[in-house]
């Protein structure tokens, strides 16, 4: 397997010295430093990586959209149908533990197979055993895609990478619904699983070429050192993320982002919600202002983007950049964050408002999502380094922890509070984070210089 993943990885991207060895001579002819391949090598891997993503996303939330096709057919509660988004969450929490010391190959492919136990499944409970066994394999590229993207680019470059990254990670569960429902009303819900199968057939054909990425095993395989056992990295894996999980910046950010990360989740069940429930809209109508979320999040890329190319000038006017330098965007995201969702809980409160009103508040719910996680994502990378991976791995169990029960209590916590009652609350939380992004700015350096997990300079 190794040799055809070398031989495809060859003749799509071959590894080449950077092709400007005068920026980075002491890289530009080893080849053993993934950092230094040439710009369309890393560009290609990039995109892989963010096709993977997508695939990824799409498959978490698009069952939301035929949740009711799934609970005529299987003659189940629509409850219990919230369960396929639930266990597939809950794989996610499984699979870095497991994953992280393979590959996202190997988990990628795993998906895709799984898939045809969801597409053609004959009851309900081989759908649930589906969505838990393909949401432990697709998290290979939730926790491995960020290290990838750190092994091969340098700091300004992985900024702007990792920014398309985190879009690729809004817009797949954003459009997974609206394609389902759509498919809904017009096929049946198995069909949301044979699209999933489609596009992950497609992407298999580029994960083969995914060569190997990370430094010191690229040199293991060159020196042909004594090989570490499998039982010993899994050791490693199952305990380094828990462990790093405690240090003070991996523990704030794990909070935050379990709150981000739960409401994103939630809002495949609150657009139905306030769209379909309260205005009476169809299912595949209804999930057509999840389009604006789409919206906001390219919007929060460009300003991304935007932000690296002044890092980048800067840089070249010898300006030494620090991790707290990723953090403003988590802080304009953070004060965002509570704002929108406050407009969106009051607008999409009454039908007399116009339905675009919400809409745009959750266009720019997305973009403050999309600015905290990247900002803190970027953080993370930067401080941990070498353990980035299992710092990603421990934030995302986390996360996808809480996330994961968010179908399950949506529709009750809507139902007591209303929609104005609810969104407030989340608001309210929102606002008593927002000062961490600040704090970490202003401190940061000074609780890194304490860590034994942060070897990075102040």
């Amino acid at each position: 397997m190794e040799r055809l993943e070398y031989i495809l990885s060859y003749i799509s991207a071959a590894p080449r010295p950077n092709e400007d060895p005068e920026k980075d001579p002491e890289n530009a002819a080893n080849t053993s430093n993934p950092k230094s391949w040439s710009i369309p090598r890393k560009l290609y891997l990039t995109f892989v990586a963010i096709l993977m993503v997508t695939n990824a996303t799409f498959a978490s939330s698009a069952p939301t959209g035929v949740i009711q096709g799934i609970s005529d057919e299987l003659h189940v509660s629509v409850e219990a149908a919230g369960l396929v988004t639930t266990l597939f969450l809950l794989g996610y929490c499984a699979g870095p533990l497991f994953w992280a010391p393979l590959s996202e190959f190997y988990g990628f492919t795993l998906y895709v197979a799984l898939n045809f136990l969801c597409a053609f499944t004959p009851n309900f409970g081989g759908l649930l055993a589906g969505r838990f066994l393909t949401g432990t394999a697709a998290s290979a590229i939730l926790s491995n895609g960020p290290g990838l993207i750190s092994d091969i680019w340098g700091p300004v470059g992985r900024g702007n990478s990792m920014a398309i990254f985190m879009v690729a990670t809004f817009c797949g569960p954003a459009l997974g619904p609206v394609v389902a429902g759509f498919l809904q009303v017009t096929k049946s819900w198995r069909w949301c699983f044979y699209v999933l199968l489609w596009l992950g057939g497609l992407t298999e054909v580029f994960v083969l070429t995914i060569p190997e990425t990370l430094p010191q095993a690229i040199l293991a395989k060159e020196n042909v050192p004594e090989k570490q056992s499998l039982s010993s990295i899994f050791k490693t894996t199952l305990t380094r993320p828990w462990i790093i999980l405690f240090d003070p910046i991996s523990f704030l950010v794990a909070i935050y982002y379990c709150v981000v990360y739960t409401l994103l989740y939630m809002l495949f069940s609150i657009y139905p919600i306030v769209f379909q429930q309260k205005r009476g809209w169809n299912a595949g109508v209804g999930e057509l202002p999840l389009i604006g979320t789409v919206v906001g999040a390219c919007l929060g890329g460009i300003i991304l983007l935007y932000i690296g190319s002044r890092e980048q000038k800067a840089i070249n006017e010898g300006y030494v950049r620090t991790p707290e330098d990723r953090l403003p965007p988590a802080m304009a995201g953070g004060v965002l964050f509570a704002v929108t969702m406050f407009w969106f809980a009051w607008t999409a409160e009454f039908n007399s408002i116009h339905w675009i009103v919400p809409t745009l508040a959750g266009t720019f719910l997305s973009t403050a999502i999309l600015l905290i996680f990247s900002g803190f994502i970027n953080y993370l990378i930067d401080s941990y380094l070498m353990f980035a991976a299992s710092a990603v791995a421990a934030n995302t169990v986390i996360r996808s922890a809480c996330a994961a029960a968010s179908p399950l209590f949506t529709q009750y916590m809507f139902d007591a509070l209303g929609v104005g009652g609810g969104g407030s609350l989340i608001g309210g939380v929102g606002v008593l984070l927002a000062p961490i992004p600040f704090i970490f700015y202003r401190y940061g350096a000074a609780i890194r210089r304490r860590s034994r997990f942060a070897p990075t300079e102040s």
